[in-house]
């Protein structure tokens, strides 16, 4: 199959130059660089993929469920100097293991931030002058490098996948950006500016994003839409889930995190308080039919946010009634949460997002009240 596409794909190589031999405008030119770009960056995994795809819709990698999860350790008076932050919205870890967090500004969501038709109230405001993207020392915390000032209205999602390209979503905007490593204008927007909207080219507060090996993008579709919609790399939709005759109901699917071993991709279906994770469908376009993996519990309360590390899950909770909010590291195939952990002397107070680094050594947790970031080893059980 891989092989296949690696000759389709060099054909396609072929006709670009052909084309421009004949003297296609510099516009279609563009255009076609632009998806051609997408097919090289995925071109490079072919080696890796190959060894890892399945042979068949039925031959998917087997799992081995007796593995036991690493253990989340708080690290101590990290960062080692206060960081100076608005809400911090989302979170994520580059290639190069530093945590890469998403914050507010002087921007607050608020009552009076949206209408009753989530139109955006205070966009005369401007865009936040602040720098709204900041890469951190994942020893000490210090702020490495920032960017991002005067683009965004009000930051929400931020995921960055295996090129280091980020993905940021903005629920005043009702848009979902990629940006390339070092870019500060983003490659592919997806929604309407200002416009939300229940139609495929429309987002309403979108809140999250998962990019699978294979370059397939999901978005959370998120506050309005209670909704999960799945492109290929280069930007195509392909699918929208739940759909009939789906076994799903969402209601405010807040964070995404991919399974790929297990063909997964899991849900904090935040109001619904619990976990979902439904198939997929990276083997084939609609997936299995089959009802989706549901971890719920008394105390879990809304999820917020969720990272996946090998087969497992991390999640963090948020304020909800009298429930202690804390993070959970949960087995989906089992359908169980396996383990509950917090800080040992503070106490979260409105955590929002969550990452876990690339080799598995760190999680961080960001809040957005109070407005900081948290650090935790990974340790793996004796």
């Amino acid at each position: 199959m891989v092989n296949s596409i690696v000759a389709a794909f060099s054909v396609f190589g072929l006709l670009v130059v052909q084309l421009s031999a004949l003297g296609f405008d510099d516009v279609n030119q563009r255009a076609t660089k632009e998806l051609y770009d997408e097919v090289r960056q995925l071109l490079r995994l072919n080696e890796r993929y190959v060894q890892d795809e399945p042979q068949n819709e039925k031959q998917e990698p087997t799992v081995d469920i007796s593995e036991k999860p690493d253990i989340p350790k708080e690290v101590k008076n990290w960062p080692e100097q206060p960081l100076k932050l608005g809400q911090v919205s989302g979170v994520s870890v580059n290639s190069a293991l530093q945590p890469v967090i998403f914050h507010r500004g002087d921007r607050v969501w608020d009552r009076f931030s949206f209408n009753e038709t989530h139109h955006f109230q205070l966009a005369y405001l401007g865009p936040i002058k602040e720098h709204t993207v900041l890469t951190l020392d994942p020893q000490t915390g210090k702020i490495l490098g920032k960017w991002g000032a005067d683009f965004f209205y009000m930051p929400h999602g931020l995921t960055i996948d295996r090129h280091d390209n980020l993905w940021l979503t903005d629920v005043a905007l009702h848009q979902v950006f990629k940006f390339k490593p070092g870019e500060l204008q983003p490659s592919q927007t997806f929604g309407q500016r200002f416009e939300p909207g229940s139609d495929k080219n429309h987002f309403c507060k979108p809140t999250s994003t998962a990019i699978a090996f294979t370059g397939e993008i999901f978005i959370a579709d998120g506050y309005c839409n209670t909704r999960i919609l799945k492109y290929n790399a280069a930007g195509s939709l392909l699918r929208i889930f739940p759909t009939a005759p789906d076994v799903l109901s969402l209601q405010v699917p807040h964070g995404l995190a991919l399974i790929e071993s297990q063909d997964r991709i899991c849900v904090a279906d935040r109001e619904n308080m619990r976990v979902v994770c439904p198939r997929a469908g990276l083997y084939s376009l609609q997936g299995k039919k089959e009802p989706p993996l549901t971890i719920t519990l008394p105390d879990m309360g809304r999820v917020f946010g969720i990272a996946a590390r090998g087969k497992f899950v991390y999640a963090v909770n948020g304020p909800t009634h009298a429930l202690t909010v804390q993070g959970m590291t949960i087995n989906p195939q089992t359908e169980s949460v396996i383990d509950h952990w917090a800080p040992k002397e503070e106490t979260f107070g409105n955590p929002h997002d969550i990452a876990v680094c690339p080799n598995g050594s760190a999680l961080y947790i960001v809040e957005i009240g109070p407005n900081r970031v948290w650090k935790f080893d990974l340790v793996h059980p004796k």
